[in-house]
């Protein structure tokens, strides 16, 4: 019980009707006040407001935004064609990160988030086009496959791992982690197998899209920092996912006849023949709209928290062969830089990049299949050369139908 003579340590206030005195425990004499108590922990909560704030100034600065012309300038370098994309893009990219670095003000406009998904050939530079953002952006990126998620209590891993991948890619620094990218991957691969109702869970399609709202609507969510299932033992991690951009992109196989049954719908009247008649049927991508996708499996939810839809044009045989030499790191300059590391001088002749081009589209294996053939052309000479004294090497056609070996390359593929 107090008595009239114990003041607060702090403020000399005297105990009293309005005046509570709390004992330290140590010194029997120390006492502080209830007002003291209240200022400390006011103070208490502004130091630690005013250094999350100086942490995400400090952030602000690593993170070097350019302006959507620059952004598509140094996209240019390594991806060819794909002109409608990267201006998507990069507009998104810039409006997004733009509006993390605004002040904070409780009477503005809140800027919400505009989550992106791509849809495009395998092949066509989805993947490439998000590396090379976050490359731009010094920011931390996090690439995953959709298609290994399940519903919550089943086999497979939880959604929250994404966020896991993402804090690994952060080092585990929780606020660099939350303004960072995640792009996932064959997104088409979680679409919901029918929409007849049926006695069995589709645990791996629309139930992975049911636990991913969360994620791209913005929620703090309890991330499991190693990954895998959750378990109440665990130690768990809090991210706010409310600044990360999610960029989703998948193939979409087929989903060219529900864009053209779209199209091909009836409409009595005079616009009817005007609808059909400047369709490209070779590329119907260019045509997709959010319905496309809800026709597709996609539910309606998710479809509404990604509001950029774009796709990427198929790669035709001039991509394919600009491809070959013109991005900063093209396969040809990574071959000469290869062999020059050894003192060895490499050149590719024209025709040799033509035969290239002509087997990758004879076999369909698009962008990504170039590099295999130029692999398979090139072991021989990157198996022999090192050792050999020959120090000069010009690959032509004759040379490269010589040491292609196309049952490998099946067999890689």
């Amino acid at each position: 019980m107090s008595t009239t003579t114990e003041v607060c340590s702090f403020c000399g206030r005297h105990s009293g009707k309005d005046v509570f005195l709390v004992s330290s425990g140590v010194e029997s004499n120390v006492y502080i006040c209830n007002y003291c108590i209240e200022q400390a922990g006011s103070i208490w909560r502004s130091e630690i407001e005013n250094n999350k704030k100086k942490a995400i100034m400090a952030m602000n600065k690593d993170l070097l935004l350019k302006k959507p012309t620059e952004i598509k300038s140094f996209l240019d370098q390594y991806v060819i064609g794909q002109e409608a994309t990267k201006k998507v893009l990069s507009v998104a990219v810039y409006n997004h990160y733009k509006r993390l670095l605004q002040e904070r003000d409780e009477h503005e406009v809140e800027i919400q988030k505009s989550n992106i998904v791509m849809v495009g050939q395998t092949g066509t530079g989805k993947t490439l086009m998000a590396r090379t953002i976050a490359q731009m952006l010094n920011v931390p990126l996090a690439i995953v496959d959709a298609t290994v998620f399940t519903e919550a209590g089943y086999v497979g891993e939880d959604v929250e791992s994404i966020l896991t991948r993402l804090l690994q890619a952060a080092d585990y620094d929780v606020d660099r982690a939350e303004r960072g990218i995640v792009f996932i991957d064959e997104i088409d691969k979680i679409a919901r197998k029918g929409d007849n109702p049926s006695i069995t869970r589709d645990v791996s399609g629309e139930g992975v899209q049911q636990g991913l709202l969360k994620l791209l609507e913005g929620s703090i969510v309890n991330v499991p920092p190693q990954g895998g299932r959750k378990h109440p033992e665990q130690k768990m991690i809090p991210v706010d996912t409310r600044h990360i951009l999610f960029v989703c992109a998948g193939a979409f196989d087929g989903i060219e006849k529900k864009i053209a049954q779209r199209l091909n719908t009836r409409v009595v009247g005079y616009t009817a023949g005007l609808q059909n008649r400047h369709i490209d049927r070779e590329n119907m991508l260019r045509y997709i709209r959010p319905q496309d996708l809800k026709s597709f499996g996609l539910i309606p939810e998710i479809i509404g928290r990604l509001p950029i839809l774009t796709h990427l044009e198929p790669l035709d045989r001039d991509a394919l062969r600009n491809i070959m030499t013109e991005p900063k790191n093209a396969i040809t300059k990574q071959y000469e830089k290869l062999f020059a590391m050894d003192g060895i001088k490499v050149s590719f002749t024209s025709d040799m990049l033509d035969f290239v081009v002509d087997k990758a589209i004879e076999f369909k294996l698009g962008a990504r299949g170039l590099r295999s053939i130029v692999e398979t052309i090139m072991m021989d000479a990157m198996f022999t050369m090192p050792s050999g004294k020959k120090k000069t090497l010009v690959v032509d056609k004759a040379y490269a139908e010589a040491h292609l070996n196309i049952d490998d390359l099946l067999q890689d593929q």
